[in-house]
């Protein structure tokens, strides 16, 4: 017996070569004036093999979509490549097609910068690569009934990044590439495996030359607030007199002026303030041209270091509360909303916490763009060389990753895949800390330790060269004409006694509270100075007091004086007969006197570097809390070797017999150990920071001490203090960033944060797969009133999940739409090729499509868009694993299940929050 689609065709005329291959496709307005007003298609049921039997056997394509065990045909192997038109003996699948974005009529911000053919892609296409890589281009225009299947919008703001496609699309770019043969197939694989290396050194020098630009740049600055040199405007005090501080070249403001009835040194003191004013302003000024403003539906609270101090609107109804009270369309709700948007400053900071965030799947455009990288460079220089208790390192990490990101647009594999470009970034960071503090090997571990979310292998390795490269780079420069990568770079040649292991430990136990208070203190300060209203209204005016706070009260104190790491490098050095530092070797009858001082220069640089750290300026706080450390231990150094001289035959003493106490006790190395005590304090490195220190002083003797020291302060700074201080940042920012290192105790279930569903959150395709578009766009609306631009909405059939179409993707084809109030979209996915007439597969299972089609309105199949195969676990699952979902997988969301129908869809941000909620209770 025949089935049931064979008799009826048997009876009718004999359809076109067209119609036989596609007797199911897309309906636009071409079809109108060969069909009638309207037809009804429906699938017949036939068992695989009767179907298989009268299916002509057809290539099928290939794509990032494709299940790489399709059951559609078993008899071949489902992951054959398909033969190409032009007779190759080995073909490729089609690859993933250049993104496209979307912003008309959306809440979004615009794009500014370009994803067109970089110099790697055409380098490959020159090789022949080209063939297996054709441009596709979208034009509705041309016809809006269908889209390209593997069109995809690029990243929007404030979304994440879709790691489970990028692996998938990067996948079927290195199938292809393996599937070509010959000597240019060969050249192909070879420049592709060559790319990430090549990609990685130029990173590495770029980052090197920057940092040498800096350096050498903001220490003649710096030294202008004191005078200049007579041989030379643009010599620093330290070139103008050859390595000594003071010389006969070097002319101080109040010798320009001349004889004068004001006393010389309040001329000098006058030109000091007014010059840590003016350049601290200046820098300001730069900063804040970095300006970038956020719509207010994006539901994040203030961007910037500004910890907390709030983006001046009332706090909002949430979207879905909104909707499902009927509070009105998501039109009416989307103006209500949109009253005041959030701003925030890319360049200022240091921006650790947002690399960190990006590097975790977060998409922040133009925090690593070219403007940020200008813009904070220059003004790095500026706020470095006022004087205020700032450093430079951390702003290195994110101007070494600006460098990253901008260097992957050089090859099309990196610029097009943001899983990918991560990897980059991360190599990059890593070169921003080898180049801040001479250390390749503490930049890699930093890299690992702190701000990378995925570092497989291959990373590792290529973030070890991208830090050789930077740190090479580096010296070959001699910013400092010492050979040295940093100032602070110093050699210990005497070995630690026994009993300094107690003052060691101390220092931990006091360096690890000082961090966390300082953690507390900038809290504080934060939610009480920074949230007057003129302070917040303007920025600027508090960089104006910070800047006079510090001019008024530094000038008076050599140790606050002094730039951070020069004052690091002084701390930190041993007492020797060239040293830098005499005023710190003083004799044993001098030292109480050399400990008050060092005492007063430690209360005003903390207090400077607590009210300091958040300003609108480039602003690092790892030299300055090394630098607060450092005034402690070389207190508690001196402090030792004055009890030493004192008694000098006491027991605990012993080790120093027949030993001056100037020779057994060096201070230098209390203040490092107290320098990275308080350093770890604060950010809560610890490998990182002893391999920094030991590659700072090259001494094996002392990374016990090191070692030590830095997990006493951990364990001291966790009891007090549980967030460091870019945790404090993420958590007060209110970044959707779910920490994969701290694995939180879970007791509940995945129904207890499981949203109940609401008609505007899901695709209901019962009666019909075409679907209103001007329904769509409402659905979308209340996505972005709920701030998830990043959302998706589930298709469902009678209950059944049957697909989820990403809001972003499902907006771009939206506004490719000529007429969108006629329109209706198919949303469903037919895999044309492979379907005999009638007939539709969707997964394992044969399905009915049920589609009316009225030949006056305008149709556009929107199925290529829909992920067939969404991430759905059953509404019973533990907590414990969905987390792994979110972390492991790096999913945006997961559909909810119950007993097989469909419950609800759980957000990534929305887990986060539940998390955060959750850490916040078992404080």
């Amino acid at each position: 017996m025949l089935p049931a689609s064979s008799s009826m065709h048997s009876s009718q005329p004999e359809p076109s070569n067209v119609q036989q291959d596609l007797d199911i496709r897309p309906l636009g307005r071409s079809d109108r004036a060969n069909t009638t007003s309207s037809r009804r298609l429906r699938s017949e049921r036939h068992s695989e093999v009767d179907l298989r039997s009268r299916m002509p056997p057809r290539p099928a394509p290939v794509d990032e979509n494709t299940s790489l065990l399709d059951p559609a045909d078993s008899r071949t192997h489902s992951y054959a490549s398909v033969a190409e038109s032009h007779g190759s003996a080995i073909p490729t699948p089609r690859p993933k097609p250049l993104s496209h974005h979307s912003y008309t009529g959306s809440v979004r911000l615009p794009q500014r910068h370009s994803r067109s053919g970089s110099f790697g892609q055409r380098l490959t296409a020159a090789l022949g690569t080209a063939k297996s890589f054709p441009q596709q281009s979208l034009n509705l225009d041309d016809s809006s009934s269908s889209i390209h299947p593997a069109s995809r919008v690029w990243y929007d703001q404030f979304t994440s990044t879709d790691w489970v496609q990028d692996s998938i699309s990067d996948a079927y770019r290195v199938k292809a590439l393996r599937s070509q043969k010959g000597l240019r197939g060969k050249l192909s694989n070879l420049l592709d495996a060559g790319q990430g290396w090549i990609l990685v050194a130029i990173i590495g020098c770029i980052a090197a030359t920057i940092a040498y630009f800096v350096d050498i740049t903001e220490t003649v600055v710096f030294d202008l607030k004191e005078g200049y040199c007579t041989t030379g405007w643009f010599f620093s005090r330290r070139k103008c007199c050859i390595g000594r501080h003071d010389c006969d070249s070097w002319s101080s403001w109040s010798r320009f002026i001349g004889p004068s009835k004001v006393d010389s040194v309040w001329i000098d003191f006058a030109a000091y303030v007014i010059s840590v004013v003016a350049l601290a302003s200046l820098s300001s000024f730069l900063t804040l041209t970095s300006r970038t403003v956020v719509p207010s539906t994006v539901q994040l609270a203030t961007l910037d270091e500004n910890l907390a101090a709030g983006n001046g609107r009332k706090e909002s109804v949430n979207g879905d509360t909104m909707l499902q009270n009927g509070m009105g369309s998501p039109e009416g709700a989307l103006q209500e909303v949109d009253a005041l948007p959030t701003v925030y400053y890319s360049a200022a900071g240091s921006g650790v916490a947002e690399v960190k965030v990006i590097l975790s799947g977060f998409v922040l455009h133009g925090y690593l763009g070219v403007k940020t990288l200008v813009v904070k460079t220059l003004a790095l220089i500026i706020s470095v060389a006022s004087g205020l208790s700032l450093g430079k390192e951390g702003p290195f990490v994110h101007i070494a990753t600006c460098v990253g990101n901008i260097a992957c647009r050089l090859f099309a594999k990196y610029n097009r895949n943001d899983g990918k470009r991560r990897e980059v970034l991360s190599a990059s960071a890593a070169s921003g800390v080898a180049v801040a503090f001479g250390a390749p090997i503490g930049g890699v571990l930093f890299s690992l330790e702190e701000v990378s979310y995925y570092f497989p292998p291959k990373t590792l390795f290529r973030t070890f060269f991208c830090c050789i490269v930077a740190a090479l780079s580096l010296k070959f420069l001699n910013p400092y004409g010492t050979n040295k990568i940093v100032l602070f770079e110093v050699r210990y040649v005497t070995d630690w006694r026994f009993f300094e292991m107690i003052a060691f430990i101390m220092l931990g136990v006091m360096g690890g509270a000082l961090g966390a208070l300082f953690i507390k203190a900038s809290r504080f300060w934060a939610r009480s100075f920074r949230r007057i209203p003129w302070i917040k209204r303007g920025p600027m005016f508090e960089v104006f007091l910070v800047a006079l706070a510090t001019g008024l009260s530094s000038f008076w104190n050599r140790y606050t004086r002094l730039p951070v790491a020069e004052l690091l490098f002084e701390l930190a050095s041993p007492c020797e007969a060239d040293g830098p530092q005499a005023g710190l070797c003083p004799p044993v009858e001098n030292t109480p006197e050399v400990i008050r001082y060092l005492a007063v220069a430690l209360v005003v640089k903390s207090i400077l570097t607590i009210i300091t750290f958040g300003i609108k300026v480039p602003a690092g706080i790892y030299v300055p809390s090394m630098v607060v450390g450092g005034l402690l231990g070389r207190m508690v150094g001196h402090s030792v070797q004055y009890m030493v001289a004192l008694y000098p035959h006491a027991a605990i003493f012993g080790g120093c017999l027949g030993v001056s106490a100037d020779r057994c006790i060096t201070p230098g190395v209390y203040a490092m150990v107290a320098a990275g005590a308080t350093m770890c304090g604060v950010t809560r490195l610890s490998v990182t920071l002893a391999v920094i220190l030991f590659e700072l002083t090259g001494s094996l003797d002392h990374v016990l001490p090191f070692s030590l020291a830095i997990l006493v302060s951990k364990w001291t700074a966790d009891a007090i203090e549980p967030l460091s201080i870019y945790d404090l940042l993420t958590d007060m920012n209110h970044y959707p960033f779910l920490d994969n290192k701290v694995r939180p105790v879970f007791t509940s279930e995945l129904a207890d944060i499981t949203p109940r569903v609401h008609h505007q959150r899901i695709i209901d395709i019962s009666s019909s797969a075409l679907v209103p578009a001007k329904s769509l766009r409402r659905k979308v609306q209340a996505l972005h009133l709920a701030g998830e631009l990043d959302g998706g909405l589930p298709i469902v059939r009678h209950g059944v999940l049957v697909g989820l179409i990403p809001g972003p993707d499902l907006e771009f084809g939206l506004d490719k739409l000529q007429n969108e109030d006629e329109s209706f979209c198919l949303m469903t996915r037919v895999n044309y090729p492979r379907v005999a007439r009638g007939t539709a597969h969707e997964g394992d299972e044969e399905v009915d499509v049920d589609v009316d089609v009225d030949m006056d309105v305008d149709t556009a199949d929107f199925g290529s868009y829909i992920d067939p195969s969404p991430v759905a676990l059953d509404i019973r699952s533990s907590m414990d694993l969905v987390y792994e979902c979110f972390v492991k997988l790096g999913l945006r969301y997961v559909c909810v299940l119950r007993d097989g129908q469909f419950a609800g869809l759980v957000h990534k941000k929305q887990f986060v929050k539940y998390v955060k909620e959750l850490e916040v209770t078992h404080r």
